[in-house]
């Protein structure tokens, strides 16, 4: 019985270990650890397609101004 509450013990504190290191213990958990990373990629993706649209933007001129001189008109 002894054994069986060592046992019993040992677990519950692996467990209280494993919720300090999800939920935090007066540190960011894994769960605000992953939420801010969630949030910073999101953010680069944003980021990511603003340049790729103002980069096509702002070529566009150049590429019909390019065929324009092409084409001869």
């Amino acid at each position: 019985m002894s054994d069986l509450r060592h046992e019993l013990e040992q677990i519950n504190d692996k467990l209280e270990r494993l919720d300090k290191a999800i939920r935090g213990n007066g540190t960011p958990g894994i769960n605000q650890r992953l939420d801010r990373l969630e949030q910073i990629e999101a953010g680069r993706k944003r980021l990511f397609w603003i340049v790729l649209v103002a980069m096509v933007g702002s070529l566009a001129p150049s590429v019909v101004q390019a065929f324009s001189a092409l084409s001869g008109k």
